[in-house]
């Protein structure tokens, strides 16, 4: 057989190559993202880290044990802009530091994003001090976040939990019911945004009316979690992406 001659050419993210390292039960982010990074310039590579169908402390430790192994199953040829490990309330338990240390030991990154830090990065790029907190979770995942950004010096004067421990059940919490949730902890005057907590909540579509009803900045998770890979990446986000957030970031597609 003949061997044909061939060039190589550069990677399929002209623009960024993104890494995902998403729940195994998470249904929602890959389909925010999706909707977030519309170009064709911007390569995403996502994989699945086991989970369990409960999120507790226990799974969320055991996820920091899985992490290497999930991340290092992303292609090992790439060399990505930014790689994300798209657990809120993981991150929140693990830690920022050693998520970072987890992945960029197995992949090569030139940064590692969660939407904890990229929460925090919102809250100053929107000039805030206190937020309105909800989240799905149990007290034990949920407590712990809100004493975070506690420790990260905002007040968090109003916060509810839909108090839910099954994952399959959080992606398919209604938007009405998160939205109501959000204008109950937004209407505390002391608030100065609002955080929807937790990548499996469908939060994209509730954004805007949230934030023309309330008069306040809205952020969730997914949403934060973009903004923030594609400032550290330069890849282009959706023209039509939802909240003031958005204003504050660089180049749309």
């Amino acid at each position: 057989m003949r061997h044909y001659p061939y060039r190589l050419t550069g990677p399929i993210g002209s623009a960024a190559t993104l890494g995902l390292i998403a729940l195994q039960v998470d249904e929602t982010i890959e389909q925010d993202f999706r909707r977030l990074f519309p170009s064709r310039t911007v390569a995403i590579y996502v994989n699945r880290i086991p989970s369990g169908e409960d999120l507790t402390p226990a799974s969320i430790a055991q996820m920091g044990r899985d992490l290497p192994a999930a991340a290092a199953l992303l292609p090992q040829a790439a060399t990505f802009d930014a790689v994300a490990y798209g657990c809120t309330s993981g991150t929140t338990l693990i830690g920022v530091d050693r998520v970072r240390t987890l992945v960029q030991g197995a992949v090569n990154t030139r940064h590692v994003a969660q939407p904890l830090s990229a929460t925090l990065a919102a809250f100053a790029a929107l000039e805030v001090s206190a937020i309105g907190l909800v989240s799905p979770y149990i007290d034990t995942v949920a407590g712990p976040m809100r004493q975070t950004f506690e420790a990260a010096g905002y007040a968090v004067p109003a916060m509810v939990s839909f108090g839910e421990e099954v994952e399959a059940n959080v992606a398919r919490i209604d938007p009405a019911s998160i939205h109501a949730a959000a204008l109950e902890v937004g209407s505390n005057p002391e608030v100065g945004a609002v955080f929807l907590s937790c990548t499996n909540l469908r939060t994209l579509d509730i954004i805007t009316d949230l934030e023309q009803r309330l008069g306040k900045p809205v952020v969730s998770s997914n949403q934060a979690l973009a903004w923030h890979m594609a400032r550290l990446s330069g890849a282009p986000l959706a023209a039509d992406a939802p909240g003031a957030l958005f204003a504050r970031h660089l180049p749309q597609g």
